[in-house]
């Protein structure tokens, strides 16, 4: 049987803001799309690394989620490992972990998709993923952070 698709185009500009492009990036869905988007964002003068993680929100996810968005930073050459700059990734870090563990619940589990997007002075952590207590109530969250350097 046949399925039906549905062909979507996602506009990019370059003035964009590099927390609409983390959060774009943090949802592609297959590593062809994210290629896609990593290439064409790299036109339009936008840095940016994809990395995943995840864990339960009372342990671990947090800490795996700073330390897996700081290497990834680093590594990619979107920071420097300068006080300042490390700094601003990290208050970017903790707004989308905020905004991602709104209301959950002590013992969810969580798996993300991580993007950090860079423009100039400015810099966005997006995080997309599913959240779930049981197996049967997963569901998707999502959150961004946005820091100037």
């Amino acid at each position: 049987m046949e399925q039906d698709t549905l062909e979507w185009k996602i506009l990019l500009r370059p003035d964009d803001s590099v927390s609409r492009c983390a959060l774009r990036l943090a949802m592609s869905t297959s590593l062809a799309e994210e290629d896609a988007l990593k290439k064409a964002l790299s036109q339009l003068g936008y840095r940016c690394v994809v990395t995943e993680t995840g864990g339960k929100s009372s342990g671990d996810f947090q800490e795996k989620v700073t330390r897996a968005v700081l290497g990834a930073s680093l590594n990619a050459g979107l920071v420097e490992k300068v006080d300042y700059e490390v700094h601003a990734l990290l208050h970017a870090t903790e707004e989308a972990k905020r905004c991602m563990l709104f209301n959950t619940a002590s013992v969810t589990s969580l798996a993300v998709k991580i993007a950090v997007v860079r423009k100039g002075h400015w810099l966005a952590v997006g995080l997309y993923g599913d959240s779930s207590i049981h197996p049967t109530t997963t569901h998707e969250r999502c959150g961004v952070g946005t820091m100037h350097i």
